[in-house]
Parts: C-alpha cells; structure tokens; sequence
C-alpha cells in the first residue's frame, strides 16, 4: 500500500471506460455515468471524482462534491461541506484498505463530510468514524444520511425550515 495513493481523475472518455468495470446499481450508477459524461463537455471544469489505480486498473472510485454553507442542513455551525458519493471498491479488490483510504483521503480537506450509504454497508462507515444523522423528515426524504464531522463541529439536529425551503426553491430554478 506504500505507493497507493488516491487521485483525482481526468474527465475523459477513458475515465468513463474504466466506471464501467464497476457494478451497476441502476439509477445511482447511471447517474454517475451521466456525470461524467456532462463534464466531458466542460473543458475547463474540475473533476469531481477521485480514484485509485493499480496499475492500469482503475479498483476504487468516489465522488466528492463541495456544497456551499448555503445549503448546508447536517452542521453547526453552518459551513460548506464535501459530499462523498458513489465509494467503490471492484470486488476481487475489497478487503485490502483501498475504501479507507479513499475516506481518510476526503478527511484530509478537513471538512464535514456527508454521505448516504447503502443500508449494508453503514458498518464500514461507523468504522471510518461516522455517525448516522439524525433524522428529518423534510430534509432527508428517501436517504440514509451519515456524517463525519471534524474537531469543533457538531450535528444541526433540526435544519432551519426556510433554509430547506430556500434550498429547494433553488434547485428548482436550476432545473
């Protein structure tokens, strides 16, 4: 694992190639993809995607989006935060640190962090020191929300109402 390191990777058509190696889990991994290939049409747009290569095998990958505090309903005090998506690991790879090491990578931008995992896998998680948070209804709708929080950071239990309806009226307009 010495020379293992986590890498943001380059939106390209062989980035694309190499998510498709990863298991489909319908709507979310379409999704992914059609990330993708979106940024594959902003040539000067930063890649929100990170991964470990062993060799030429791409064998983990995740998304890590920064939110701004404008939306921010999981912190306290209120504040951008980095949104981990979509870690995976390719099976004949797992058991061996790389979904570590992709999470203590997004630990070091030194922000809370948010993810919805798979009910499965909140064991891992816990882990790697995340907590489920608490929750709420009108925010949370149809996820399963957990959140690491560094040093001086705690859980916003119950998020401002018009904050959530600010954020919602915003995401309509940007649709």
């Amino acid at each position: 694992m010495d020379k293992v390191k986590v890498e943001r990777l380059l939106i390209n058509y062989k980035t694309l190639e190499d998510f498709k190696q990863f298991q489909a889990y319908g709507n979310q991994e379409e999704s992914m993809l059609r990330d993708l290939e979106n940024e594959l049409v902003e040539e000067n747009s930063e890649s929100p995607f990170y991964g470990i290569y062993i060799g030429n095998t791409l064998v983990a990958r995740m998304s890590l989006y920064r939110r701004s505090k404008k939306y921010d309903h999981y912190f306290n005090p209120p504040q951008d935060y980095l949104v981990l998506w979509k870690l995976e690991v390719l099976p004949e790879y797992r058991d061996r640190g790389y979904g570590k090491l992709m999470v203590e990578f997004a630990k070091q931008f030194n922000l809370p962090i948010k993810t919805n995992p798979k009910l499965e896998t909140n064991e891992f998680w816990e882990k790697m020191g995340f907590e489920a948070a608490s929750y709420n209804l009108e925010r949370d709708f149809g996820e399963n929300p957990y959140i690491w929080m560094p040093e001086g950071v705690r859980e916003a239990v119950q998020p401002p109402v018009s904050r959530a309806k600010e954020q919602h009226e915003d995401e309509e307009k940007a649709n």
